[in-house]
């Protein structure tokens, strides 16, 4: 395919899969099981830290966490005492534990009583052409309370070479205004602009085998290359693509 004939493939296939009926088999099931902007953001947060592995484990421990927190997770979150935290004991999804998740509670309560929320943390780092610099200075914030050096692990660093893929997938949920009823578009002080494609295995290698991807690590420059060329396509709206290539991989196994 040449360039024109890539992207005219690539808007077919984001029409294919950006449709409401995506919710059904994604994580973003979770956050849209709220209305409040602070419940849809701290669901939109924790569903995304853990969405690695198998996506049925990924629904059912997501739901799980919004259950621990009754249901409300921005009232548990800024209302809760250190014994509630006791609730979460049990927890584990993957490597991300109950002391992890207590943590991450405590961490996103000083997100909002001292930072001005999730939405202000990266619109203050942001740049006008990239969120990596903001997920950078997020992750600084977000660990300043006293912590175990394990849980770093589970909030990934674009300056340290990470792809950062469930933080890109987070922000594109809350920045992205698709007007189809999937991402939410709930933060209007960026721009879809700024966002940067969720790179994992699958929008990976389906990148490579169209030939927008030619770095073999999927790793932040990985990512540079392929924001580079999915902008060239849209610059106002490249994460847009996301949905072709997980759709791709995922859902066509990479067979076009």
């Amino acid at each position: 395919m040449n360039k024109s004939e890539l992207k005219n493939f690539l808007d077919f296939k984001v029409e294919q899969y950006n449709t409401p009926e995506f919710i059904t088999s994604d994580p973003i099931q979770i956050p849209h099981l709220f209305h409040r902007k602070e419940d849809i953001e701290i669901a939109g947060f924790l569903t995304a830290t853990i969405a690695w592995g198998n996506r049925k484990s990924i629904l059912k421990n997501s739901r799980k966490l919004m259950d621990l927190m009754d249901m409300s997770p921005y009232d548990f979150v800024i209302n809760h005492q250190e014994s509630d935290l006791n609730s979460l004991d049990g927890f584990v999804h993957r490597t991300f534990n109950a002391e992890d998740l207590k943590y991450f509670i405590q961490a996103l309560k000083n997100i909002y009583l001292n930072h001005r929320g999730l939405e202000n943390i990266f619109h203050i780092n942001a740049s006008k052409t990239s969120l990596q610099p903001a997920i950078h200075h997020f992750k600084k914030a977000f660990f300043e309370l006293p912590h175990q050096k394990r849980t770093e692990k589970h909030v990934s660093d674009p300056l340290k070479n990470s792809a950062a893929k469930r933080i890109n997938m987070f922000l594109r949920w809350m920045v992205r205004n698709d007007k189809k009823g999937v991402d939410f578009g709930l933060w209007n002080s960026l721009s879809s602009a700024q966002l940067s494609c969720p790179l994992d295995v699958h929008s990976g290698n389906v990148a490579r085998k169209l030939g927008i991807l030619n770095r073999k690590m999927n790793d932040s420059k990985a990512l540079a290359e392929l924001d580079n060329n999915l902008r060239r396509m849209d610059a106002s709206d490249p994460v847009k693509y996301d949905f072709a290539l997980f759709g791709l991989g995922v859902f066509e196994k990479g067979n076009f």
